[in-house]
């Protein structure tokens, strides 16, 4: 289990290897998607009142782009989502997860 900040669009998860220290830079979260594309992002919500807790999976199958081209959608989300981004844009690959199921659980509807 890998935290991740992430951008949706549409059916399309995506996140980016950026500047946080790592302990590699040879990292096993890139490696297990070349092994095996099939792939989990569990989001939460977590509050100190148990009735607004919530999680949902999306399952899918990831790429790694590392094309500039490809890049620079996902890039453009993840930057308009989190104001560190624009600091300094990532530099690393994106991944790219395609959607396929959702599943989720909320303490009431």
């Amino acid at each position: 289990m890998v935290p991740i900040t992430f951008a949706l669009d549409e059916t399309v998860l995506y996140f980016a290897i950026d500047h946080k220290p790592k302990m590699s830079s040879n990292l096993r979260r890139l490696g297990n998607i070349r092994e095996n594309d099939r792939v989990s992002v569990v989001a939460d919500h977590y509050d100190e009142n148990w009735s607004a807790l919530w999680w949902v999976r999306a399952d899918g199958r990831a790429q790694l782009w590392e094309d500039d081209r490809r890049r620079a959608t996902p890039l453009d989300l993840l930057i308009e989502k989190y104001p560190q981004y624009r600091e300094q844009t990532p530099a690393g690959p994106v991944v790219a997860i395609a959607i396929h199921s959702l599943t989720g659980w909320s303490f009431s509807d």
